[in-house]
């Protein structure tokens, strides 16, 4: 009897949202009826959204890829030679030479959809653990040195150097030390946590051990919002094994250091997502913003130094151990360097993962691999960096995504959500909802926040129903202001960001004059 085929259909949520389990069943099952060996491996997902599910098939060229399929439509494809990758109206071809990934840089993201995501086995062939063991030969220092050399910078806001704080906990006295991963990925528009934790989670557990190794701590958590179930179900599978398996517990590796991991699941807040505020929820309080100093990396968990990074950050530090700091900085432009996973989503025909280096403009991202608006419409407003990033107006689509390029236009690149709005959104309306998103996510602990955020809805209203339009844009201005400079964190400080860029370049929407062309 001849060898099973094998057949990849992806266990990610977004392919199980439009009937993976059903394909996956019906593939099972029409094989077994007609007599075809096939071995159904349950991978992540590639991040082609608009092809899932999307079913590959190994044959001696690589695998092929079919989708968006549906269980219906298993019959046919198989009648067509799916198992031998023949031609299909839902063919996609060679799947790596599909445009959409072939124009990517896959450093993170590059076992994505390639294998097993709970496979010890898939993990070890592809790099897996190298970086662990090239950190288990050095001492804490030297690795949070090519950490710094790699020019590493948080995936998040503030892009904070993941070196400069890796070292100060180092240096930080203290009787336990603590690594926390950040995995409550609430921003709009953003799933690329969600992709590594259900599609690669020995990724980020190798890079949180490395973590451990380096700063001289013993314990870590991934605080993962609620929301991901599968998230948080494949993580903690993932951690058993790992740590059946050696590569954490008591002895990593055999070396004597020790480093074990545990998950905890979010409380279901925004503000959790602030990283003193999930110290709180981590500690079984409530989600409530701290005051800064002291820093978390000098009294953080339980009030000990602990390094606090998300999903992207601790998943690059594996290829930066095991290739070596400069391989790693080869990749972006000016201070940004390495890669970004970019999240297209909201009105966009190919929504999806793009994992490029830090440099292309966001018009590449919306044409060359987004194909524009899903309605055929013109895009009008792209907001990047979640729901509290800007609105990015057409004329800035050519600048490079960068950290500094953005920040010179007030503008942030965050995590890397980018959603799409055509030119039927009502931009004075967005506007109002990311005041009453504040509002309403607002830990309440400081003013500028808790009340600026209410009444920011209030004066947008006024201003929308024509109430002094001019003078309360003026309010508005100030208020906005007030929030930027006087919030204790960036969910009062950041929610001016997309209020004022909608202002700013759709005046229009606000039955404001446009500004005079120059």
């Amino acid at each position: 009897m001849s060898a099973p085929v094998r057949v990849y259909v992806p266990r990610d949520s977004a392919a199980l949202a439009v009937g993976a389990d059903e394909v996956a069943a019906a593939l099972q099952a029409e094989c077994a009826r007609n007599g075809l060996a096939v071995e159904i491996v349950r991978n992540g997902s590639r991040g082609l959204f608009w092809l899932e599910t999307m079913v590959e098939v190994e044959t001696p060229a690589g695998r092929v890829a079919y989708g968006p399929v549906i269980a219906e439509d298993v019959p046919s494809l198989l009648d067509a030679g799916l198992l031998h990758g023949r031609a299909h109206p839902l063919c996609q071809g060679l799947t790596e030479q599909i445009p959409f990934l072939a124009k990517q840089e896959r450093l993170n993201f590059r076992r994505m959809g390639v294998t097993d995501p709970l496979s010890l086995a898939d993990y070890e062939a592809m790099e897996g653990w190298a970086g662990l063991r090239a950190a288990l030969a050095l001492d804490g220092a030297a690795i949070v040195q090519q950490v710094l050399d790699s020019g590493l910078r948080g995936r998040g806001g503030a892009a904070f150097p993941t070196g400069i704080k890796w070292k100060t906990v180092l240096a930080a006295e203290g009787p336990q030390k603590y690594v926390v991963c950040n995995a409550d990925e609430g921003d709009s528009g953003s799933y690329a946590d969600r992709m590594a934790m259900e599609g690669d989670p020995f990724m980020l557990i190798e890079g949180m051990a490395i973590a451990g190794l380096a700063v001289g701590a013993t314990r870590g958590y991934v605080y993962i919002r609620s929301e991901y179930p599968h998230a948080i179900a494949v993580m903690n599978e993932a951690i058993a094994r790992a740590t059946k398996a050696g590569f954490l517990g008591e002895s990593v590796c055999g070396s004597g250091r020790a480093f074990t991991l545990q998950v905890r699941k979010g409380a279901g807040s925004y503000v959790c997502g602030e990283e003193t505020a999930m110290l709180e929820s981590i500690e079984g309080k409530r989600g409530v913003v701290r005051a800064k100093p002291p820093l978390p990396a000098i009294e953080g968990l339980f009030g000990l130094p602990t390094v606090i990074n998300n999903v992207l950050s601790f998943a690059a530090v594996p290829l930066v151990l095991s290739r070596g700091a400069a391989f790693y900085r080869d990749f972006g432009v000016g201070r940004s360097r390495g890669t970004l996973p970019f999240q297209l989503a909201g009105n966009i025909l190919r929504g999806g993962l793009v994992e490029k280096a830090f440099g292309l403009s966001l018009r590449e991202l919306l044409f060359d691999f987004g194909g524009g608006s899903a309605s055929g419409r013109p895009i009008k407003a792209v907001q990047v960096g979640g729901p509290l990033g800007s609105y990015v107006p057409e004329s800035q689509w050519d600048l490079p995504l960068d950290y500094e390029a953005y920040a010179a236009v007030g503008a942030v690149l965050g995590h890397g959500g980018v959603v799409v709005h055509d030119d039927t959104a009502d931009m004075a309306k967005l506007a109002r909802y990311a005041m009453e998103f504040c509002a309403i996510e607002s830990c309440g602990k400081c003013t500028p926040c808790r009340i600026g955020s209410t009444r920011g809805v209030e004066v947008i209203d006024r201003i929308r129903n024509n109430q002094n339009r001019e003078q309360q844009v003026a309010l508005l201005r100030d208020l906005c202001d007030t929030m930027t400079h006087g919030s204790l964190c960036a969910m009062g400080g950041m929610t001016p960001f997309p209020v004022l860029s909608a202002l700013d370049h759709y005046p229009q929407d606000f039955g404001l004059a446009a500004p005079a062309r120059t």
